[in-house]
């Protein structure tokens, strides 16, 4: 018989699990709505059930859904009228301060101190409460209140009704020690302890009973123990090891926004600043979508988000940067005055000036998720290298991205042609395509943008035999692509772009396969091919038009030559004398 501690961690555990993964799928339910038949090849490929869980999750919160709605309206109302009223005073300081609104926003300082003090606060929480590791339902304060009482009273009841499934005892008890480590600062036993728990939830023992299980609670719990695995490792100084760990955490549990923030952290302790930013980003915007209410929370995220960018601009020597907000369409005179206003602030950074065309870039200071759409900037990019400023442009007008400059696009790319693209470009882009998706929450030419950058480079790595990098980067692409459709509306099509990319990335991770029938690579081989028509086309046009330059300069000569014999010709006619002409 289990003992009352052991009934009181199992009650924790379990029960806040599933408070967790009903509010989140129930806030995110609309987002997976359209798309049941895309997730079937992830769901036979990912042998924990991450698609499943999602969509059994929205199933269970569709349930929930209307007794929890008065309270949710009730709170969104209130938050909505206040930052509505905090809005329109904001925007008119705005209108005040800049007048013109091409002007660029600044970015303040964020010291370090302040750095430590939200990740103490929001990535390294009380682990003496497990409840702390999950976010709380969404509702009142008097309904939390009413859901503890229940869950005190009987341990063995769920959140909604149903009977709580019996944590496999070996399990547990192997929880119960890493957590008994972890709290006695004992780290590197702790790591063994989560590890040992990873290993048999990997073989299926998370529930006692199978049956009672869903592919939620198996998910929710390896989650659980991942992004422990991640603070353990962090608090080892150890952000090589915590990296693979955050992005597992997020793939099995996309919508709990501190998961991405123990990836920001992981990121910003490797000083990937940009990657940190955008980590950060998504957090702040779970937060909301997953129904948080507190300001405190929010305003320390969006510091943490604030300070990533800057750290981000002022470590970047390659490139430097410029945010102007706009409200309409900007149209090609205004990003001239724009582009001249950048070589004014920014002299050393002009072999190439880029404003990225499709806007939707987000600053921390502007992000008000729960009232109205956020302010929205231009990012101009300025390069001292004109090279990469020039490909980045390229680029940035394709729907689908490529990660390659190859004028061969028929011949297999050879390890020594991988190792020159690299250090003649690859190194240079990734930071600069890093940093544009810092403040570039969605995208609107293709919703599996990133993951895709992310899958081209990992293939580059592969072809340079890199192999723990990419896995590490094929593991960071499937976190984005689990977090996409949270983040926007995602079209049929781009669903199943999704389920292609995610099996075919699970299928790398495991060997299976060669790595040439990917789609990222079948992508990036027809971009290639395109980009070899359109050169060809471009060639035969110039040609043509040296051709028929050619020709007409010729005919004009012929012309000219014409006209000079028949002006000689008539003049000798003139000189001629009519005596002559007889005598003749």
């Amino acid at each position: 018989m289990a003992s009352e501690s052991n009934i009181d961690f199992q009650k924790n555990l379990i029960s806040i699990i599933r408070l967790s993964s009903s509010k989140e799928s129930n806030v995110a339910a609309n987002k997976w709505n359209d798309i049941p038949e895309a997730l079937q090849e992830v769901k036979n490929h990912l042998g924990d059930g991450a698609a499943e869980n999602i969509m059994k999750g929205i199933k269970m919160a569709e349930k929930n859904k209307e007794k929890e709605s008065n309270d949710v309206d009730r709170a969104s109302c209130k938050r909505k009228s206040e930052n509505d009223a905090k809005l329109s005073v904001k925007k008119e300081e705005t209108m005040l301060e800049t007048g013109n609104r091409l002007i660029p926003t600044p970015l303040s300082h964020i010291p370090l101190k302040s750095l430590m003090d939200i990740e103490e606060e929001l990535v390294y929480t009380d682990d003496e409460d497990i409840s702390f590791e999950f976010a709380e339902p969404v509702g009142s304060t008097s309904t939390r209140s009413a859901c503890r009482d229940s869950e005190k009273a009987d341990a063995l009841s769920a959140p909604n009704g149903s009977a709580l499934p019996q944590i496999d005892k070996q399990l547990q008890t192997t929880l119960q020690e890493a957590s008994t480590c972890y709290r006695q600062n004992n780290y590197t036993a702790a790591v063994e302890q989560f590890s040992t728990a990873l290993e048999l939830c990997s073989k299926g023992a998370a529930i006692d009973n199978p049956f009672e299980s869903s592919p939620e609670d198996i998910s929710s719990i390896a989650s659980f123990i991942e992004t422990k695995l991640v603070t353990c490792y962090l608090k080892l100084r150890k952000p090589d090891d915590a990296l693979n760990h955050s992005h597992r955490s997020i793939i099995l549990n996309p919508a709990y926004f501190r998961n991405h923030l123990r990836q920001a952290a992981v990121f910003r302790c490797l000083e990937r600043y940009s990657e940190a930013a955008r980590s950060t980003m998504i957090a702040d915007y779970m937060y909301w979508l997953t129904g948080g209410t507190e300001q405190h929370i929010s305003k320390l995220i969006k510091l943490y988000w604030q300070a990533m960018i800057e750290e981000a601009i002022t470590t970047e020597e390659s490139f430097s940067v410029m945010y102007t907000p706009f409200v309409t369409e900007v149209k090609a005179d205004k990003i001239n005055k724009i582009k001249d206003m950048f070589a004014k602030k920014h002299p050393d950074y002009v072999e190439h000036i880029y404003t990225d065309p499709h806007g939707l870039h987000i600053l921390p200071q502007m992000a008000r998720w729960p009232s109205l759409p956020p302010q929205h900037y231009l990012l101009t990019l300025g390069f001292r290298n004109k090279h990469i400023g020039k490909i980045l442009e390229r680029w940035s007008s394709r729907k689908l991205p490529i990660f390659s400059d190859r004028k061969a696009p028929f011949s297999p790319l050879t390890k020594e042609e991988a190792k020159r693209y690299w250090d003649n470009t690859g190194k240079k882009i990734v930071p600069v395509m890093d940093f544009i998706r810092s403040t570039k929450l969605t995208d609107n030419l293709c919703a599996c943008s990133r993951g895709i950058e992310k899958l081209h480079y990992a293939s580059l790595l592969g072809h340079l035999q890199r192999v723990e990098e990419q896995s590490q980067v094929i593991n960071q692409a499937m976190a984005e692509l689990a977090t996409i459709p949270y983040l926007q509306d995602i079209s049929q099509q781009d669903a199943e772009l999704l389920q292609s990319l995610m099996a075919d990335a699970m299928d790398t991770l495991e060997g299976r396969r060669s790595d040439k029938g990917r789609v990222w690579n079948k992508i990036q081989k027809i971009g290639l091919i395109e980009d070899y028509l359109y050169q060809v086309e471009d060639n035969y046009l110039k040609n043509k038009r040296l051709r028929t330059a050619r020709m007409e300069k010729m005919k004009m000569k012929r012309t000219q030559s014409t006209q000079q014999h028949w002006s000689l010709g008539n003049t000798k006619l003139s000189l001629t004398s009519p005596k002559d002409m007889a005598t003749q």
